[in-house]
């Protein structure tokens, strides 16, 4: 009986400005396989189909269970994980690409660095002094707890600001996922404290106003994050902040 075997189609890039190209492996099937095991496979002979052998892809993997965000990459069209995309349930040839609103590094490896600097442009955070004893900290309510561990489940893998038409070369939008955070990070009975410093940063370049609603983020979320609730929510947040410092001016 002759051996199962499927083809890859890997979009490749020595460095950002070189040319692209596609490089197709073949490789054995086996049971259960993820896209993370074809690219460990072809690491182990990066050898292409008509036989050239190549230096091995370069890519990001490390918990292997949808939870680090590391292995973010673009897999027959879509943003997802590679190490959950599961190859049985992929239509052939697999064709992967890097993620396209970061900078590429190499091959399947960008430079996510913007998500983490707008995470910290956003405060998202608790700010807490640590050199002595705090105590047990404030309580919160079980209808709190439950509205914010959903929002605590993301991973910064970025796939919500690859779908996100907003997202591109001509705006600072943040991201469906920093906003998201500013929600969970507000609704905490200590980082309530510092709300008004996050929902400013959001009204400024990049915030909740450059979001068009397409609701595209919520459907590529590895971790089911109710994102179109959180910018809502958000928007709400701003709106009404903004009214407060308009004729209060800030407290």
């Amino acid at each position: 009986m002759a051996e199962k075997t499927f083809i890859v189609r890997i979009k490749r890039q020595q460095r950002p400005d070189e040319p692209a190209r596609w490089e197709e492996f073949e490789l054995r099937h086996r049971p259960h396989m993820n896209v993370i095991t074809c690219l460990r496979d072809i690491a182990e002979r990066p050898t292409t189909r008509d036989g050239r052998e190549l230096t091995p892809v370069s890519y990001e993997a490390n918990c292997l269970e949808e939870v680090c965000g590391a292995c973010a990459m673009i897999i027959n069209g879509q943003p997802r994980q590679a190490c959950s995309a599961l190859v049985d349930n992929l239509e052939k040839p697999i064709r992967i690409e890097p993620l396209t609103k970061f900078p590429l590094v190499r091959d399947l490896v960008v430079d996510r660095s913007k998500m983490f600097q707008d995470l910290k442009r956003t405060k998202a955070w608790i700010p807490i002094d640590g050199s002595y004893d705090l105590g047990p900290g404030p309580r919160m309510s079980p209808a709190t707890q439950e509205a914010g561990y959903p929002l605590s489940r993301c991973i910064t893998c970025g796939n919500c600001l690859e779908i996100c038409p907003k997202v591109n070369e001509d705006t600072q939008f943040v991201g469906a996922a920093i906003v998201s955070q500013v929600r969970l990070f507000n609704m905490h009975p200590t980082g309530a404290m510092h709300a008004a410093e996050r929902l400013d940063a959001l009204m400024g370049p990049g915030g909740i106003a450059d979001c068009d609603n397409a609701q595209n983020c919520v459907k590529v979320c590895p971790k089911n994050i109710p994102l179109t609730e959180s910018l809502a929510d958000v928007n709400g947040q701003v709106l009404r902040h903004a009214i407060k410092t308009w004729f209060h001016g800030r407290d």
